[in-house]
């Protein structure tokens, strides 16, 4: 992708993240988001509930604060710092989330029809804290993925299942009663903004640390 086109993506994400916020303070999303966990709680597969059980996990403490700093481990100890501290900087999507969480003070689900799965859960609820977390973290790491492994199968392998992760993690924080869709929808927004500029940034200094 093109610098003009990331500058586009970015500025088209962040106006609509300020549209939805402000229907999220509003109180306008409720019914909507209300429809998308009924739907998806309806499914009542076995296989689905427990994938969308093991797609959270990883997002929960305590993993949820080891992995991000194995990932960087990994590399530092494999030779390769300047990628271990842009795969830390993935975890800086935490950060927009407690200060979004901050400002909005969204309740999480409530409703009597939706049910919520216990789970060590705290704080409010806009935006899914997950979602932002996952698109920082795996999200930077299938980018380095695409970029330095070189063998296509497992590139592809890689790739293909960090962005499975995500992409899955959205709904699943849904079905387990955890967030509303418009928490979901706002944590994409904002976290790919955040890979699409870190991704940016990581590429400029990678060229010139090249040239010299």
């Amino acid at each position: 992708m093109k610098l003009k086109a990331k500058v586009a993506y970015v500025a088209a994400a962040m106006t609509a993240f300020a549209f939805l916020a402000r229907r999220v303070a509003g109180g306008d999303t409720i019914d909507l988001d209300a429809r998308v966990t009924r739907v998806l709680q309806r499914n009542n597969r076995l296989w689905f509930g427990a994938l969308m059980h093991a797609v959270s996990w990883p997002g929960f403490p305590p993993q949820s604060r080891v992995i991000p700093w194995l990932l960087p481990g990994a590399m530092l100890a494999a030779g390769r710092p300047f990628q271990a501290v842009f795969q830390l900087l993935g975890w800086g999507t935490g950060a927009i989330s407690g200060l979004v969480k901050f400002i909005v003070k969204r309740p999480r689900p409530d409703l009597a029809d939706i049910l919520v799965t216990p789970a060590r859960i705290g704080g409010t609820s806009f935006p899914s804290g997950h979602v932002i977390i996952y698109t920082g973290v795996y999200g930077f790491l299938a980018y380095l993925a695409h970029c330095h492994v070189k063998m296509k199968v497992l590139r592809r392998l890689i790739v293909g299942g960090l962005t499975g992760m995500i992409a899955l993690v959205g709904p699943s924080r849904v079905y387990l009663g955890h967030h509303w869709f418009s928490d979901v929808v706002a944590s994409y927004l904002l976290g790919t903004s955040y890979v699409t500029m870190l991704s940016t940034i990581y590429q400029s200094l990678l060229r010139r640390r090249q040239k010299d």
